[in-house]
């Protein structure tokens, strides 16, 4: 009986633990950033750890779309089947989570680059 007690508070911490899971950076050849010198790795570097310290925001999307299939259903003649045409519209958003992924295997590229052109990277950590 006194293992009841404690299920509801084990439930809570489970669930409490998995919200918040850590950000894995996306994968981000640093052969993008092959051209750039160590100041300017250094430079980007910062602007993308100055861009995550105030806050990810959501990049919004709009776009078209347009679908061409082969559809089928029920008309006058019974059951048959015959091309469709779709168009789409709209806006996504991805979230906050999907854009610090992607700049976060932006950073990771970066200090790729620098070790692979022998550049000193500062990286600054978030104080606590």
């Amino acid at each position: 009986m006194k293992g009841l007690y404690f299920l509801p508070l084990t439930v809570f911490t489970l669930l409490l633990g998995a919200c918040a899971t850590t950000v894995k950076p996306t994968y981000v050849s640093p052969t993008q950033y092959q051209s750039l010198n160590c100041q300017q790795l250094q430079s980007e570097y910062n602007r993308i750890q100055l861009y995550i310290e105030n806050g990810v925001q959501t990049p919004k999307r709009t776009g078209v779309g347009l679908g061409v299939g082969l559809g089928g259903g029920w008309g006058r003649g019974g059951w048959g089947f015959g091309p469709s045409v779709s168009v789409n519209m709209g806006q996504s958003s991805n979230t906050k989570n999907t854009e610090l992924s992607r700049v976060l295997g932006q950073q990771e590229a970066i200090v790729q680059a620098a070790q692979f052109k022998n550049c000193p990277i500062v990286i600054k950590k978030k104080a606590s």
